[in-house]
């Protein structure tokens, strides 16, 4: 993984295109493999359908890249066996909650997941429902994943207008800070409401980060933190 770097965008522009990864073709039979043992080990998993990137490039407030359909099982066997193909990257967004009191909301995620007991914003690998005829929306994406984790909804919460990409060569986590009009406390108390009502929330603990009101100061303790742990089996 290169070192991370952090870039300052308003405009994603990623195309979804039709390509088959050489990866996924040529260890298929690892792969399932891999699933399967996978599975075992947490039975809820699922082999849907993720969105894997490739050809990101940062030009002045733009990125662009290009994004490909493949099967969680075989993102999952590329992330865990160390990235063998350095060409494609997890791109996806994240949803920097930061309450009234300036600070940040993070949830702590469930045992039944992927990544259990990791800390992260409300995020996920982008998929098929994120796009939008032949492009990837990932503000659609991180309000999905937002609702999902947290129960709250575009209606709760006003976005900036940049994102702030972190690059790690096999990552881009897209991130965008979402301002919610109530106190750290309050908030917390709300979503852990919303996750009592639950049968199988995806988070098992909610936590408040007061760390700077300043995001882009408080990018690199947290951020870089997550995505490695993203990356990370």
């Amino acid at each position: 993984m290169t070192p991370p770097s952090i870039h300052r965008v308003t405009t994603l522009d990623l195309k979804v295109q039709p390509w088959a990864w050489p990866f996924a073709q040529a260890r298929r039979a690892e792969i399932d493999a891999h699933f399967a043992e996978a599975q075992r080990e947490r039975p809820k998993l699922w082999n849907g359908r993720v969105l894997l990137g490739r050809s990101a490039a940062f030009e002045g407030e733009r990125l662009s890249a290009s994004y490909f359909e493949t099967d969680f099982a075989s993102f999952l066997a590329w992330r865990d066996w160390g990235f063998p193909d350095k060409g494609v990257f997890n791109g996806f967004g994240m949803g920097a909650l930061l309450a009234r009191d300036g600070a940040f909301v993070l949830g702590e995620m469930g045992h039944h997941t992927s990544n259990p007991g990791r800390v992260y914003f409300p995020s996920g690998t982008p998929d098929l429902d994120d796009i939008r005829g032949d492009v990837l929306d990932i503000a659609d994406s991180v309000a999905r994943e937002v609702e999902e984790e947290t129960g709250l909804t575009p209606a709760d919460y006003r976005p900036d207008a940049h994102w702030d990409c972190v690059f790690t060569g096999v990552a881009i986590a897209m991130m965008r800070i979402l301002n919610v009009d109530m106190p750290g406390d309050a908030l917390r108390a709300r979503i852990e409401s919303n996750l009592a009502m639950q049968e199988e929330p995806e988070l098992a603990a909610i936590r408040l980060v007061r760390d700077s009101s300043d995001f882009t100061a408080a990018m690199p303790r947290f951020v870089t933190a997550f995505i490695e742990m993203h990356l990370s089996r």
